[in-house]
């Protein structure tokens, strides 16, 4: 009988895959998003001191969303992690999809970011 690997287990295993060529440093963080059933998340990493920098996700008090699944949230969260960067003075940083395909969601988190300022 053959057993099917689950598509989360697969995800990992492409995130591992990318993990491996894309880093962040103190002058050009990770960008890493992360993408649940119900919410997404979005976090600027400096992997070389492993200290998150800037984080931004649709569960926020400021963004006050009814739904956090979605591409409009998704939007949202790009916009708000963007205008937290310049705030912390982070203009370049590189794009980690977390093993997601770059559609949908994901894809709409990184134009709102790519829109309001942030360089990658």
């Amino acid at each position: 009988m053959i057993k099917k690997v689950s598509r989360n287990e697969m995800r990992q295993s492409r995130h591992e895959r990318i993990r491996e060529k894309v880093n962040g440093t103190a002058s050009i963080p990770r960008l890493n998003v992360f993408r649940s059933n119900k919410n997404i998340f979005a976090q600027i990493i400096d992997d070389e001191a492993h200290v998150t920098l800037v984080s931004a996700s649709s569960i926020d008090k400021d963004l006050k969303l009814e739904n956090g699944s979605n591409i409009e949230a998704a939007k949202r969260v790009g916009e708000l992690i963007a205008k937290r960067a310049k705030k912390a003075k982070i203009k370049k940083v590189t794009f980690d999809r977390g093993g997601y395909l770059y559609h949908g969601r994901v894809e709409a988190l990184a134009d709102a970011a790519r829109e309001n300022g942030l360089e990658f």
